[in-house]
Formats: C-alpha cells, structure tokens, sequence
C-alpha cells in the first residue's frame, strides 16, 4: 500500500479559489475580519460553500514585476493548500500593503504563515 492513500490529499483545487470580480466584491465589502501584517493584509469572510477559498489581489504598483508578484502568489497558494484542511469555511482575499522588496522569501512566508493561523480553526 502506498503512502500517498494514507494521507489526505491536499490539492488546490478551482473549487478553492475566488473567481470572479463579484466573490471579491463581496469579501471587500463585507469583510468579518481584517488581518494585517506589515507587507500582508488579509480580508476575511464567511462563504456558504463548504471549503475555505482564497483570491488574491496583488497589484502592479504594489509588485511592480511579474517575478515578484506570481513569487508571492506561489506562496499564498502553497500555505493555503497546506492548511486548508485546518481553516473555517471563509474566503480569504490576500492584498499587499506596502512593497516586498525589503523581504526576503522567509520573510515571506512567516507572514502568510501568521495570517493562516489567525484564520484557524480554535
């Protein structure tokens, strides 16, 4: 038997995702809980579906370059697809607050990582 039928499977689905301007309309009009970290802000709401969803709205003035912006976005997806299982049914729309420049990839990730566990299951 191989390991990979002992774990749950932990994709990133399209299911998981925010996808159209209306969902993000929604999360930043109506936001339950705003999370801020010094580069990383996170809007936080309840969904009806039954799986946590995340967006993200990672500007150009912001990020100026490609690189930088899909370096963060890998991130984000990759510590959502890691604790999905552990989060609330909220969509969770990811912004940046002031440019990465100064962070390294460390850096980074601890502050998605300090995001992700605010929004955790108690």
């Amino acid at each position: 038997m191989s390991n990979d039928q002992l774990t749950p499977s932990a994709c990133f689905t399209k299911e998981q995702r925010l996808l159209t301007p209306a969902a993000f309309r929604e999360v930043f009009d109506n936001p339950e809980r705003k999370l801020h970290q010094s580069h990383l802000m996170a809007f936080v709401c309840s969904n009806s579906c039954d799986q946590p969803r995340v967006g993200m709205a990672i500007t150009k003035r912001k990020v100026p370059t490609a690189v930088a912006r899909n370096l963060i976005k890998r991130q984000i997806r990759e510590n959502f697809r890691v604790q999905a299982s552990n989060l609330e049914n909220k969509d969770i729309v990811f912004i940046v607050k002031k440019s990465t420049k100064d962070l390294n990839n460390k850096e980074l990730k601890k502050e998605i990582n300090n995001i992700f566990k605010k929004i955790e299951i108690k």
